[in-house]
């Protein structure tokens, strides 16, 4: 009753490839370019007549209201470093129920001086090889006009487009087979990365830069 008038009401929304979410439990695995893009990744998700779940930083309960919100939604708080696989577990349980679970790989918005995906965390990809789930890869732009990071006020005018594309499951299935080592967890995240990574190219019109930025080491690294 409130994200999907007030999100109609302040941008245009352009959705693609939304035939390629399935009906019920699913995975996506989502590049994040504003701290206001949930809002718009899930009112697509919904009316697609999915619920949809978030995997988010546990930091975000600890604010007030929003740490309400966060439970009356049934949302899943991630503890970035001892986590103890909770929080995998959660959304182990959420998708045999048919919810969507919705990861952004790279941990954070991106901090990519030029908006682009970042190098990616492999919990998408595990949480997909122990459910059998779809793991679906999705690309936005546009959103971050209205927000831009580390921006304090909405930028309302003139009228943004917050764009979405859904993509093709990625290929899991030789994966599936093998032992969850840490090996095959990098190839299957690589695998996601390139695929967002693609659909946001195709978004924005322009070829997508060589190797992925790393926040960590503040540079672009190839193969990650």
């Amino acid at each position: 009753m409130i994200v999907r008038p007030a999100m109609r009401a302040l941008v245009r929304q352009v959705w693609e490839g939304t035939e390629h979410l399935p009906e019920t439990g699913a995975i996506l695995a989502v590049n994040h370019i504003s701290e206001v893009d949930p809002l718009s990744v899930a009112h697509m998700v919904y009316n697609q007549g999915l619920l949809p779940t978030f995997l988010a930083k546990a930091e975000l309960w600890k604010v007030p209201v929003l740490k309400q919100v966060l439970e009356a939604t049934r949302m899943i708080p991630v503890e970035r470093t001892r986590d103890g696989g909770r929080s995998l577990a959660a959304a182990r349980e959420a998708v045999a129920t048919g919810r969507a679970i919705i990861v952004y790989p790279e941990g954070t918005v991106t901090r990519d001086p030029d908006g682009w995906p970042m190098a990616g965390r492999n919990g998408a990809v595990r949480l997909a090889l122990q459910t059998g789930a779809p793991l679906i890869p999705v690309g936005q732009w546009g959103i971050q006009e209205l927000l831009p990071y580390g921006g304090r006020s909405l930028r309302v005018l003139p009228r943004k487009t917050a764009r979405i594309r859904v993509g093709a499951p990625v290929d899991l299935a030789d994966l599936r087979d093998r032992p969850v080592t840490a090996a095959t967890l990098r190839e299957g995240t690589g695998r996601m990365m390139a695929a967002i990574t693609d659909l946001v190219a195709e978004l924005r019109g322009e070829p997508a830069p060589e190797g992925r930025w790393d926040p960590t080491t503040g540079a672009r690294v190839t193969g990650a």
